[in-house]
């Protein structure tokens, strides 16, 4: 996967005022990697790693992987998708895979097939496995 394996090492956010554009008719083939910001109105053909923002236009496709901090996706995404905070489908959208987020908002006429996991943010407090159990059994 990548995105310093699923959201270790240091945490960019997406507030930089650099964007990496991928403009419509682009066909990128094998993976993609960033520090900055993605807008892709092209094609990509393999993964997309982003320490920031991924915004996938309406004439934008993904075939494989995303992993980012925050996306927003108004075209088409075949493959899983893993966002650390943000997830936005936007009605255009059109994805086939499992998605992992923190937080998801999907507009009326959005479409995506798969299994969604909601989980909470990545916490420094470990939960004790006996204080857990018990208030379970209450």
């Amino acid at each position: 996967m990548l995105r310093k394996d699923i959201f270790g090492g240091s945490q960019q956010s997406d507030n930089t005022d650099q964007n990496n554009r991928i403009n419509s008719g682009t066909e990128i083939n094998g993976d993609l990697t960033s520090d900055s910001n993605i807008i892709l109105d092209g094609e990509v053909n393999g993964n997309v790693s982003c320490a920031g923002r991924v915004i996938v236009g309406a004439s934008g496709k993904i075939n494989g992987n995303l992993v980012c901090v925050n996306a927003e996706i108004e075209g088409a995404m075949e493959g899983q998708v893993i966002v650390e905070n943000l997830l936005a489908l936007r009605s255009t959208a059109r994805i086939k895979g499992d998605i992992q987020t923190m937080k998801l908002h999907i507009e009326e006429g959005a479409f995506f097939e798969g299994a969604c996991v909601m989980r909470a943010g990545v916490s420094t407090q470990k939960l004790d496995a006996e204080a857990t159990e018990a208030a379970f059994d209450e």
